[in-house]
């Protein structure tokens, strides 16, 4: 998978080589992961694209072939300006002052660039074809927290009173996938855990991801967590390894939980530094963004675990 553009470049996309067997795509096909990816509720940034899905089948000499297919996405909706002021006065906890010193200050950081949401949405478009190559398993994928609640029913509240104060909120999404034959993944380097990781990893604001139980069974003995064994095709009476031995999936559901952080895009003023007074000074955003990026998030999530699991399964053929 390689990805390319930038939030306010002509298009975002996604070139994903290695597919194998015909792969055949319809833009209808993007229809129902593109929407969930939209800004529909509150807190939302008020940007919306079109994101329409252009296809196309190529080879490295650009023939038509069906192992490599290139999804590209227009921007039209950007507001460019909103973000000069930010080469000389980075914004905390956001990408612009790494991005700066690595590709250099002339770097167009308008809408975060590369470190931008908005290339999430070729990340979407990968697990959609990924999804394709997996037809044995589902996905059921959820906001399980949102601003230190796990109460769904608080979330709303919580996203529109962050708005409302020009701050934001933090979640965690939780991806069980039902179906994983079991056998996937490698010891050590290629482990179904460092595969799904590398890849989560990659969605902007992602700071952690746990397995399982994750960082909550440590606090047990392992007379209390171990997962029994309870009939001939593996299953356990739990699954606090969340589907996985030894780095290879072991047929059970795998569960991988996310946590997202709070936009560092937010209305309230900060103080950051600026390169051209060189002095700390007070920082006004602006922009549009969203509130809590967890919630638009989720299907990102599927989309990488997704991709994970297909790459693990390509392997093993």
């Amino acid at each position: 998978m390689t990805i390319f553009g930038a939030s306010h470049a002509e298009s975002v996309g996604v070139v994903i080589d290695g597919l194998g067997d015909v792969v055949e795509l319809s833009a209808e096909d993007f229809t129902s992961d593109l929407e969930r990816r939209r800004p529909l509720s509150v807190g939302d940034t008020p940007r919306k694209e079109d994101d329409i899905p252009h296809i196309e089948y190529i080879d490295s000499e650009g023939v038509a072939a069906a192992k490599r297919v290139k999804i590209t996405f227009y921007n039209k909706n950007i507001r460019s300006a909103d973000y000069s002021h930010l080469r000389r006065q980075p914004r905390p906890s956001h990408a612009d002052l790494t991005q700066r010193r690595k590709y250099g200050e002339e770097y167009n950081l308008a809408g975060g660039g590369i470190a931008s949401g908005r290339m999430t949405v070729a990340l979407v478009a990968a697990g959609v074809v990924a999804k394709r190559l997996l037809p044995e398993v589902t996905f059921h994928t959820s906001l399980c927290r949102v601003g230190g609640s796990s109460n769904p029913e608080e979330f709303d509240q919580i996203i529109a009173e962050a708005r409302s104060a020009g701050d934001s909120v933090g979640g965690v999404v939780e991806c069980r996938v039902v179906g994983v034959p079991a056998t996937l993944g490698e010891p050590f380097f290629d482990s179904v855990e460092s595969v799904v990781s590398h890849l989560l990893f990659s969605i902007p604001g992602v700071k952690g991801v746990e397995f399982g139980d994750g960082f909550s069974g440590v606090d047990r003995c392992g007379s209390e967590r171990n997962d029994a064994i309870i009939d001939g095709s593996g299953t356990t009476a739990t699954n606090n390894e969340g589907g996985v031995n030894g780095g290879i999936s072991n047929g059970n559901d795998i569960v991988v939980r996310v946590a997202i952080k709070p936009t560092p895009s937010i209305a309230l003023k900060q103080q950051s530094y600026n390169f051209e007074t060189q002095c700390v000074e007070e920082l006004t955003i602006g922009g549009r963004h969203d509130a809590c990026i967890a919630r638009r998030a989720q299907v990102v999530v599927e989309a990488m675990v997704a991709f994970a699991l297909a790459d693990l399964k390509l392997q093993n053929q």
